[in-house]
């Protein structure tokens, strides 16, 4: 069963055909549906065919160094998929999989170069096209994809947790030393001097009281500094996602103007070709 014309029109990436394009479009297009779970292809699997969401969810995803599935992108109805494989026909960048009962519209790649070459337009419009969707890309990778680790170990903090850090926070600081040695000289000093003595030389309850500081603010500031590298350990894993989530933006951008600037010499030469070639009688 052929697209219906109006559903085309909403896609980005035909935005900029004519009605009649679109019709010829439509004509060689043919719907497919898929269960949920079910997997449509697979990364490094050969392409050569777009999708087209009217109804449902798709998950792209791929699989890191460490051999566990990274989600790139969630797609509902009106997104598109696999649309470098039809320029292209190669290999899939990412794994397709539906999410729900989902329906497809198809549109395959040898098909799609045919009408390009009998409409050499629409070739213009679907390269504008691509150059708009590179531009949003580019944008989303000027964004920070991801939380605010501050956020997060804000999030989860206790009160005492909160305590052991403005504890340590105290205990590190020169406030602390000037005011420690301030009291420590007091001490000292009217135990020295003033008739009512009550710590006389050597101190014993004043070393008393030191050795109960001692014993509180050390395991304070070790809690302090767990916490710590708890906090580094989630600022690492947030910048490790940032990091692979713009190495693979940056990867497919890269892909998508190396395929464009291919698509306008090929399509130049077509044309160079077509215009070379002696009218008909």
């Amino acid at each position: 069963m052929p697209a219906e014309p109006r559903l085309l029109k909403t896609i980005p990436l035909f935005t900029g055909m004519d009605d009649e394009e679109i019709a010829a479009l439509a004509s060689i297009m043919d719907e497919e549906r898929f269960r949920a779970g079910h997997v449509i292809f697979n990364a490094e699997q050969r392409g050569g065919t777009l999708y087209i969401i009217q109804a449902g969810q798709v998950e792209l995803s791929i699989m890191d160094d460490d051999h566990e599935k990274l989600i790139v992108e969630v797609l509902e109805s009106g997104d598109f998929f696999g649309e470098l494989s039809l320029l292209d026909g190669g290999t899939r960048s990412a794994t397709a999989t539906a999410m729900q009962r989902t329906d497809t519209l198809v549109l395959e790649r040898q098909e799609f170069l045919d009408l390009m070459l009998q409409k050499p337009h629409m070739a213009q419009d679907v390269m504008v096209s691509l150059a708009k969707r590179i531009r949003r890309t580019d944008n989303l990778l000027r964004r920070r994809v991801s939380r605010d680790p501050n956020e997060i170990i804000d999030e989860n903090e206790t009160l005492g947790e909160r305590v052991a850090d403005a504890v340590a926070k105290f205990g590190g600081s020169w406030r602390f030393i000037f005011a420690f040695a301030a009291f420590l000289g007091v001490w000292v000093l009217l135990n020295v001097t003033m008739p009512w003595r009550w710590d006389e030389y050597p101190f014993i309850l004043l070393n008393l009281f030191l050795s109960m500081l001692a014993a509180i603010q050390a395991p304070v500031i070790m809690m302090s500094q767990n916490r710590q590298d708890a906090k580094d350990r989630i600022r690492s894993e947030l910048d490790y996602q940032v990091n692979l989530k713009a190495e693979l933006g940056v990867t497919t951008l890269l892909h998508k103007a190396d395929l464009l600037s291919e698509m306008i010499d090929d399509m130049g030469t077509r044309l160079a070709a077509l215009e070379q070639r002696p009218p008909h009688s």
